[in-house]
């Protein structure tokens, strides 16, 4: 068998597998540009957005599910080799860049606040005139804001969700691990696990954002503060409900029977993902809950 890294792969056969030609493809365009369309529809107040959304969310559904079942029954039907296998890999690698590129841009937007706008917008000259009381300071809604807002602090539910998050990073790395050496109940547990910590994580991220609702008055709308906490950590919890999701449908193909200790790159590529979501949540929990 050929070795890539730590990590057995198939071999490298003659060919290139090449499918048949399928709908998937146009099917999850048309349902992108529903969604899009109906989104539009809804900020401008115009009949029908909702409805759009809704036709746009159900074909990707259905499509997603007929396309990755096609997906998996190639795989089981031995139709992958060491090509393909190569080519899965280089793709969820530059997946997962462009997703740490999307994050950088949010993170690169909250520096710039904190360092850059807040204080030179407190030291303008006419900032007595425009902003009265306006100072330098962080958590900042920014001027102009005329509530009043508490910050989320980082000790209590960000901390236990940041062990939370880390627990999860051991129990997949764990079942990878008994993956490679062939021990399925071990893999099946841990994997469990995984996926528990992950739900465990967004139920109490839904109960922080209640909280900052109800009691903090800080919300999306609350000023530069609200805008960049609410959007990075509402992506972060996107990306960690798309994780639990493929976490789920690996573990249910475990629980099948499926992968082999030499070939289970699908199970590779959803840790590789879970693991950048930990790593995410990290940065978040430093330099939005904590700093």
């Amino acid at each position: 068998m050929a070795q890539s890294g730590s990590t057995t792969v198939p071999p490298r056969q003659g060919r290139y597998y090449v499918p048949q030609p399928m709908p998937w493809p146009i099917m999850g365009s048309f349902s992108l540009f529903c969604l899009m369309l109906g989104g539009v529809f809804v900020m401008n107040g115009v009949a029908g957005g909702w409805v759009g959304m809704a036709l746009g969310l159900m074909v990707l559904l259905y499509m997603m599910f007929r396309w990755f079942g096609d997906v998996i029954r190639e795989s089981e039907g031995g139709k992958y080799g060491g090509w393909e296998d190569l080519s899965f890999r280089w793709g969820m690698s530059w997946f997962i860049f462009s997703e740490v590129m999307f994050f950088a841009g949010f993170f690169g937007a909250l520096f710039w606040l904190r360092v850059m706008s807040v204080p030179d917008l407190a030291s303008l000259q006419s900032n007595t005139y425009l902003w009265p009381g306006f100072t330098s300071h962080w958590p900042s809604a920014g001027p102009g804001f005329e509530g009043k807002f508490s910050p989320m602090g980082a000790w209590g539910i960000p901390a236990l969700n940041t062990a939370l998050l880390l627990s999860s990073g051991v129990t997949v790395t764990i079942a990878h691990w008994a993956m490679k050496e062939g021990k399925r109940a071990v893999l099946n547990w841990f994997l469990f696990f995984t996926i528990l910590l992950g739900v465990i994580f967004l139920g109490f991220q839904a109960y922080e954002y209640a909280h900052a609702y109800s009691d903090l008055n800080l919300k999306l709308s609350t000023g530069a503060y609200g805008s960049t906490f609410f959007m990075l950590t509402g992506f972060h919890g996107f990306h960690v409900t798309c994780g639990a999701i493929m976490l789920l449908v690996i573990w249910l193909r475990c629980l099948a029977g499926h992968f082999k200790p030499e070939h289970h790159f699908a199970f590779e590529g959803v840790a590789w993902y879970w693991h950048f979501v930990d790593v995410v949540w990290l940065g978040l929990f430093i330099f939005v809950y904590w700093l």
